[in-house]
């Protein structure tokens, strides 16, 4: 690949990146008020002026971020409170023999 090929995919990678972001900020059309702690305002405005973005775009951000990881956390529990409703258990004490046996001679494998 010459120089000039990088260039041109590096260019592409830019413009598609760009290009992603825009578009996500294109489509924030609601607004929410908040109270921050003052240590934290200052750090956002400081982070917003080190990555040339806005408060608005870091804040958006940042809890599309904590919706997204918070829907997947009470997704799993969900899924392994129905496992438990069914009788998809192992016993503590099948757990605690597996534990104890790590790194020893006859390492025993997972419960299931």
């Amino acid at each position: 690949m010459s120089l000039g090929e990088a260039g041109v995919g590096a260019g592409v990678r830019s413009f598609g990146l760009c290009y992603g972001v825009y578009r996500r900020a294109q489509m924030m059309k609601e607004t929410l008020s908040i109270r921050l702690v003052s240590a934290t305002k200052q750090r956002l405005n400081a982070l917003a002026r080190h990555s040339k973005r806005s408060k608005s775009f870091l804040a958006a951000e940042a809890i599309a971020t904590y919706v997204e990881q918070e829907e997947w956390q009470l997704g799993e529990i969900r899924a392994a409170s129905a496992e438990l409703d069914a009788g998809q258990a192992v016993s503590h004490e099948s757990v605690s023999a597996w534990l104890k046996s790590w790194g020893k001679a006859g390492e025993k494998k997972a419960p299931r």
